[in-house]
């Protein structure tokens, strides 16, 4: 399975996982379930929602140092 969560995405969806989670058990309902949908995805690194629309937040390891023009490969 390929991953389509970059890292600051998986932090962000952990830590907003736990917060709504912890809101969820203070007022007792079922809001911590929506936390642990965000929890989950961050945790195997891959978000369902994502796949259809091809979105991926994993930046890419370039390192040849300056961007490619439109229409032209970077090799």
């Amino acid at each position: 399975m390929k991953s389509n969560i970059g890292e600051t995405d998986r932090i962000v969806r952990v830590f907003l996982g736990l917060t709504i989670i912890g809101i969820g058990l203070s007022v007792q309902n079922w809001l911590g379930l929506i936390g642990m949908i965000s929890l989950a995805t961050a945790l195997i690194g891959k978000c369902p929602l994502y796949v259809p629309f091809g979105i991926s937040t994993i930046e890419s390891r370039d390192t040849s140092g300056g961007a490619a023009l439109p229409g032209q490969r970077k090799s």
